[in-house]
């Protein structure tokens, strides 16, 4: 993989150092309109700015993609970044947010590290290494009843006035779960379900940066991750993730 886990780890609390500067001054934050429901921030822009030149000077022979900043020209091996997942709750003053950082090379995932500083959890993993949240493994939970499980969704479908907007979806699975959440960071959701805290997550009409780094540490994890149907891979407009002895009892109800 030729990178070295502690200096991005370093790279990334750095970058939750300068959000979280601007977190305990939200009164004074310079908030903006990407859409009528999708917001950035000067701290989303502050980030990324400051991940893509640190990550671009250690590792210059990978491209990046920002949600703030587009793609660079190396489309095959690149660093996926989401400067802030869950912006409109960093801008509340929630503790849900994130920072969100996958290695792709060669399309393919190798690393993921999600970052909540307000909350002070590092995860990250490796692929075909584990998954773990502030240096410890981690694992899915053990559920096997859906009767009995937590869930966890979004509803970024909404932000886009879509007609298949997730209601009647999250209606058919809240009646059969005991526990639903809604965080508000899809990086933190997959997090969750890899650490177990969670035992399972889907959503629908996002995007790459938003979930690679958290479905390499939730697959990792022992986690599955489908799209609604099943399939096997990274589906940001349906994504489906798991502990894995939920997933057909799931899959009916998508």
């Amino acid at each position: 993989m030729n990178i070295s886990t502690a200096v991005v780890e370093k790279v990334i609390r750095e970058a939750g150092s300068i959000a979280m500067s601007q977190f305990k001054d939200l009164a004074n934050l310079e908030v903006n309109k990407k859409s009528s429901r999708d917001l950035v921030t000067e701290a989303d822009v502050a980030v990324e700015a400051y991940l893509k030149e640190t990550l671009g000077r250690e590792y210059p022979q990978f491209g990046f993609w920002g949600e703030e900043s587009g793609q660079s020209a190396d489309q095959t091996s690149r660093w996926i970044v989401d400067p802030i997942d869950g912006t409109h709750s960093f801008s509340k003053g929630q503790y849900f947010w994130s920072i969100s950082v996958a290695l792709e090379i060669e399309q393919e995932l190798v690393f993921g590290a999600v970052y909540a500083p307000a909350l002070d959890d590092y995860y990250y993993a490796e692929k075909g290494k584990g998954a773990y949240k502030n240096g410890r493994p981690i694992h899915v939970s053990k559920e096997d009843q859906l009767a009995d499980s937590m869930v966890a969704t979004g509803f970024a479908c909404l932000r886009s006035y879509l007609k298949d907007n997730n209601l009647m979806r999250f209606n058919r699975i809240a009646e059969v779960t005991t526990g639903q959440r809604r965080f508000g960071s899809a990086a933190m959701d997959l997090c969750l379900v890899a650490d177990g805290q969670v035992d399972a997550f889907w959503e629908q009409e996002l995007n790459l940066y938003d979930v690679a780094a958290g479905a390499l540490i939730a697959k990792e994890a022992g986690g599955t991750v489908t799209d609604f149907k099943g399939q096997e891979g990274i589906f940001p407009k349906q994504i489906l993730v798991t502990n894995g002895l939920l997933l057909d009892q799931l899959l009916p109800l998508m």
